[in-house]
């Protein structure tokens, strides 16, 4: 059995955000056991599970990426859309655009140190959407 909700996020700025809460909350009843797959429909913008007590770590996630593929690269062609545009569309490729978590005795079973997060590489991202989707 597979059962799918969509959600949207609220604006977030450019960086890491923890988002575990946000997706817990917008789901049904869990089953005993399953997988929940988190997607986000969006090409400049990822996911991620990650470290969810130390904000430290997405600070340096925002950090390294940006070392990895910075703005302004004069080799770049995709520009219409702005200096952030295509390092976003990179960074999101890098990261991902899903996420799957195992469903345990009804809950999902993140590790106590992990987190979902939402990878937002746009300076003005604007709402982003979710599908979320439950395999029994």
């Amino acid at each position: 059995m597979i059962e799918q909700v969509e959600i949207s996020l609220p604006k977030f700025s450019r960086g890491f955000h923890l988002i575990t809460n946000e997706i817990i909350s917008a789901l049904p009843r869990l089953p005993r056991q399953g997988m929940l797959n988190v997607f986000i429909k969006h090409s400049s913008a990822g996911l991620s599970i990650n470290e969810n007590a130390d904000y430290t770590v997405r600070e340096d996630f925002e950090t390294i990426l940006n070392k990895l593929v910075p703005e302004n690269d004069p080799d770049y062609k995709h520009t219409l859309e702005g200096d952030d545009d295509m390092p976003a569309h990179v960074k999101a490729s890098l990261m991902g655009s899903s996420v799957t978590i195992p469903i345990c005795n009804g809950s999902l079973n993140l590790g106590i140190w992990q987190g979902i997060y939402l990878c937002e590489f746009r300076n003005y991202g604007g709402s982003r959407s979710l599908v979320l989707t439950i395999y029994y």
